[in-house]
């Protein structure tokens, strides 16, 4: 996981060992396909102690959510609906847990048209965005209500 994660750091952010096990330990959800070599998925709830300026915009406006912070799917494995089965498998794990909105952030600036078209595809609708890092990247906030 570490490894695509770091290959696909312009889209999520880099991460260490550490940072990557400080991030699993308070994943809501996590799964990965092939060990997460050909994709994985992590989420926080609501309840996670993450210092990160796009979950914090979430926790500032809603009491329950479960926070997409980063999917990634290789390559190679693209276009063969990994994206959309660990959606699928985490859509089901947020009700089973009685939440009702899952949440995430896309860039605008760089641009994502791919994850646009497949967040759009998925039920997700705009609820804000984002200039951070004194406008290095802007981002747009999605949610996805009901799931």
């Amino acid at each position: 996981m570490l490894v695509l994660n770091n290959d696909h750091a312009r889209e999520t952010s880099l991460l260490d060992e550490p940072g990557m096990a400080g991030l699993l330990n308070q994943a809501f959800y996590c799964r990965g396909i092939e060990c997460g070599a050909a994709a994985f998925l992590i989420a926080l709830d609501q309840n996670a102690h993450y210092e990160n300026p796009n979950f914090d915009w979430f926790t500032q406006r809603y009491e329950s959510f479960v926070y997409i912070d980063r999917i990634i799917v290789a390559g190679a494995a693209r276009g063969k609906g990994l994206a959309r089965l660990l959606y699928e498998d985490l859509f089901a794990s947020a009700r089973q847990a009685a939440h009702s909105r899952v949440v995430c952030e896309v860039n605008s600036d760089p641009p994502n048209p791919a994850s646009d078209a497949f967040h759009e595809a998925m039920g997700f609708h705009a609820v804000g965005q984002a200039i951070l890092y004194g406008g290095a990247k802007k981002v747009r906030y999605f949610e996805k209500i009901p799931i």
